[in-house]
């Protein structure tokens, strides 16, 4: 095998590596924030511990895909798309982290509520349902970094105002329940709390559709409008 060949296939291994990685750490994560928001309806303790043992893992996962993200870019010097792709892994690796902080602060939240025996929680349904629609977006978020699809992350930044709707429902609704009942207070402080942790795990989700679009069509659309996020493919530059 001529050696050119060789090292062409083994940087699209490596390539393909980072790729695999960062969607099994996006696997790890999901989990995660599941269970915490578990966590906050059931208010098992030991739930809540497997979350903090997840955020070792997740944080493991970081620095491994950075390391191996900059081992590339110093071995193979990747440019145009390639290059693409591992700053935009890198960028969403930032993300996923960030949202495993978010599922930690949620169990910590969740313990503090649950620990107030007696008290009835709030708006439990509504909080979840506004989970089930951060991790759904996640989901789909992942599945397009799978397929590099830009057109399923463009639905996914268009949708992304479901989730910061039901975080302003939630928080009027918990206003409305301080004012009737100040006992009320502490608890719907710390839902506040799960519900805004959720929301900005949505805003995650959001930028990694953004990184998809990045490293398929070179376009940076964060902060910008729709007709932005077109850009221009590959082939059209």
């Amino acid at each position: 095998m001529p050696q050119s060949e060789h090292f062409s296939k083994q940087y699209d291994s490596d390539l393909e590596d980072v790729r695999a990685r960062v969607l099994q750490m996006g696997g790890v994560v999901e989990a995660q924030i599941l269970a915490a928001i578990e966590c906050f309806s059931s208010g098992d303790t030991e739930r809540m511990a497997e979350v903090a043992d997840t955020e070792l893992r997740v944080n493991a996962y970081e620095v491994d895909i950075d390391d191996l993200c900059v081992h590339i870019v110093a071995r193979r010097q990747p440019a145009a798309r390639d290059l693409r792709l591992i700053m935009g892994v890198s960028k969403a690796v930032t993300d996923l982290e960030r949202m495993g902080d978010e599922a930690e602060k949620i169990t910590r939240m969740a313990k503090l509520i649950h620990d107030r025996r007696g008290m009835q929680i709030p708006l439990q349904a509504e909080v979840r349902r506004s989970g089930d629609l951060a991790v759904a977006q996640l989901r789909r978020a992942l599945d397009a970094m799978a397929r590099l699809d830009p057109d399923e992350a463009e639905r996914i930044i268009s949708e992304d105002a479901l989730i910061d709707t039901e975080f302003r429902g939630i928080l009027r609704q918990l206003i409305t329940f301080m004012m009737e009942d100040p006992r009320t207070i502490s608890t719907a402080l710390e839902i506040v709390w799960v519900a805004k942790a959720i929301e900005r795990i949505g805003d995650h989700a959001k930028n990694i559709a953004e990184q998809v679009i990045y490293i398929v069509r070179g376009t940076d659309v964060r902060h910008t409008g729709k007709e932005r996020r077109r850009g221009a493919t590959d082939e059209e530059r």
